[in-house]
């Protein structure tokens, strides 16, 4: 039986962004050396995939990280466990070429479509493609924009 292969979509096509919504997390815990190291191991030993990830932490003690992982229902699980507090909030994902001008053509669509964009993180790694993630006034809007041929 042959091989079957998912076709490109069409933004993929012509080399433009692809857009999906995502749950990004965002998680309070009391600030200590070590912290990041002991959720890393939490989010590795229950086999989770961070996809991307901030953290800081503010003069009263607290660290604040904001993730996507490939499982956020487990994800939450494990941070409970650590006494987290948690909460998820739908994001835009935006995979788009790594060239110049690539992270203005999509901010460029967002206003033309009249959407706000509240805050956005990325990066690129050594790769052809890099990912942008928009929390935006509309997400599903956003989506459809970029996706649009």
């Amino acid at each position: 039986m042959a091989k079957t292969t998912k076709a490109a979509t069409p933004a993929k096509q012509a080399g433009g962004p692809v857009a999906k919504t995502a749950k990004e997390l965002t998680v309070t815990l009391p600030d200590k050396v070590g912290l990041t190291a002991e959720m890393s191991a939490a989010f590795a030993g229950a086999k989770i995939n961070i996809l991307a990830i901030t953290g800081c932490s503010d003069e009263d003690g607290e660290a604040t990280f904001t993730l996507l992982v490939d499982d956020a229902a487990k994800a939450k699980k494990v941070l409970r466990k650590l006494s987290a507090a948690v909460e998820d909030e739908s994001v835009v994902t935006v995979e788009m070429p790594n060239k110049i001008g690539a992270l203005q053509k999509v901010t460029h669509k967002i206003a033309e479509a009249g959407i706000n964009i509240y805050y956005f993180y990325g990066t690129v790694g050594a790769g052809r493609i890099s990912t942008v993630v928009f929390k935006t006034a509309d997400d599903k809007k956003t989506v459809r924009t970029l996706n649009k041929a």
